[in-house]
């Protein structure tokens, strides 16, 4: 027995000093990658459906999903298309229509087959290789898709700031610049967004209530059907920002919402505004040439004061890269006599060049607000 007790303690010491001999395990990396840092070739972001979501810090490869502006976000914050490789036939069709198209071609290229119906194509994406794949926030099987396949799916949300453009752009931007570092743009992004926002608040703020104009937004138009903003989607956000009234503002669906020409007759708007979700444009609210639609008794088509929203880098109707200079547009179209001294030509241009280092020509900064209706195709 004797014998027994010490040969196992002798076997107990030898494993000691074998334990002893090894080092540590390394909890360092988990620590670092959950607080946002880098670790060897990757790091952490946490994106907006509260995923702890793991990157390359080198990322070549950029794949989007259903959020159609963002490839024109993403292209403006890297003054460059080149890493984005796939994106849906919705943004591809703005581009191609768009000063988008033209500043940056290599867009043109992205392939769109991998995403239809609200689908993903798994394989097709996969050719792809994409070191990140970016999501709407809204469509949770979709994500659930892209994380059993295995890729780095970021979500990305337009509507947890309650419809607010210039905040979506910013909490963009500023996720953006978490999972791009050396591309950062969130202070100067929002710094200018404030600016041009505060700006417009001054101006509208004693507007007397009689003298709102009583805004409508077209956003979707066919001989269908006529789709607006309630209460909660962009339209009111919109209203709101430039002192206007959404004359649509007592609906509560969220996102768009249909309704018929009896409650736009009631509601007899005094400016319509026509989104590029739809290839309709002022005259075709003048003229009658949609469906069987007689818009002829609206003060807003007597006045001559339908118009259609811009269309820069993406649709202006959502957040994107054009949010401040369409709040601003926007702002100065409603009320002109508060913003006779607003050249909206040359504060594009210089938008563009102080936040995103693009120098727009003339024509180019034209051409913003003076969308073409193919642009409007497919929705």
């Amino acid at each position: 027995m004797k014998k027994f007790i010490s040969l196992l303690m002798a076997f107990v010491m030898v494993l000691s000093l074998v334990a002893c001999g090894q080092p540590a395990a390394d909890t360092s990396k988990t620590e670092e990658a959950l607080s946002g840092e880098t670790t060897g070739d990757t790091h952490i972001v946490v994106d907006h459906a509260g995923y702890e979501v793991e990157v390359p810090n080198q990322i070549e490869r950029i794949a989007v999903c259903n959020i159609l502006p963002l490839p024109s976000v993403l292209a403006v914050f890297f003054d460059s298309a080149e890493k984005i490789v796939g994106m849906t036939e919705g943004s591809l069709t703005a581009a191609q229509n768009s000063l988008l198209g033209e500043l940056y071609p290599e867009l043109l290229e992205a392939e769109t087959g991998y995403f239809e119906s609200n689908s993903v194509n798994v394989e097709e994406l996969m050719k792809l290789n994409p070191d990140v794949v970016f999501y709407g926030k809204s469509d949770v099987e979709v994500g659930e898709q892209l994380r059993n396949a295995g890729f780095a799916a970021v979500a990305i949300s337009v509507n947890d700031w309650d419809y607010n453009a210039i905040e979506t752009l910013d909490h963009w931007i500023a996720l953006l610049g978490e999972i791009f570092p050396d591309n950062d743009k969130t202070e100067v992004v929002s710094a200018y967004s404030k600016q041009m926002y505060d700006l417009v608040q001054e101006r509208v703020a004693d507007i007397p209530d009689e003298e709102r104009e009583r805004a409508f937004f077209l956003f979707k138009y066919s001989d269908t059907s006529i789709m607006t903003s309630g209460a909660k989607f962009f339209g009111q956000w919109w209203a709101d920002a430039i002192g206007a009234v959404n004359v649509a503002g007592e609906l509560t669906t969220d996102n768009s919402v249909a309704v018929n020409m009896e409650q736009v007759y009631a509601w007899n708007p005094s400016v319509i505004l026509i989104t590029n979700f739809t290839p309709a444009g002022p005259d075709d609210l003048y003229n009658n040439t949609v469906g069987v639609y007689d818009w002829s008794a609206i003060d807003a088509v007597q006045g001559r004061r339908v118009y259609k929203m811009p269309l820069g880098m993406y649709r202006s109707y959502t957040p994107g890269a054009d949010t401040p200079v369409t709040l601003l547009w926007l702002a100065k179209t409603i009320y002109p006599a508060y913003f006779e001294d607003v050249d909206i030509l040359a504060e594009t241009k210089a938008y563009y060049k102080e936040v995103f280092g693009v120098e727009l020509t003339d024509s180019q900064a034209e051409s913003i607000f003076a969308p073409a209706a193919d642009a409007g195709t497919g929705f």
